[in-house]
């Protein structure tokens, strides 16, 4: 099966996650698919948080792909955060 899930990045107590398309066996920041956005847990003042390629989103939903709690949960909060001119 195809998941939507978060890859974690940086460094030690610097968390930064690539919200990947990847198969369900393949471990947690192993080999994925499709790249399609990330999300910045610190990002402070004027710092992009969170990014999603909401076709490609579309796309992976379309074709089946389940996405985790977490990834359901930002992709809610990135529809409700108002979008930067």
């Amino acid at each position: 099966m195809v998941v939507i899930r978060l890859s974690r990045g940086g460094a030690k107590a610097r968390p930064f996650f690539n919200i990947v398309v990847s198969d369900k066996r393949v471990r947690r920041d192993g080999r994925f698919i499709e790249r399609i956005g990330f999300y910045n847990p610190i990002a402070k003042g004027g710092e992009e948080s969170i990014r999603i390629a909401q076709d490609r989103l579309t796309y992976w939903k379309g074709v089946g792909a389940q996405a985790s709690p977490t990834v359901e949960r930002l992709i809610k909060q990135a529809a409700a955060a108002p979008k930067a001119a």
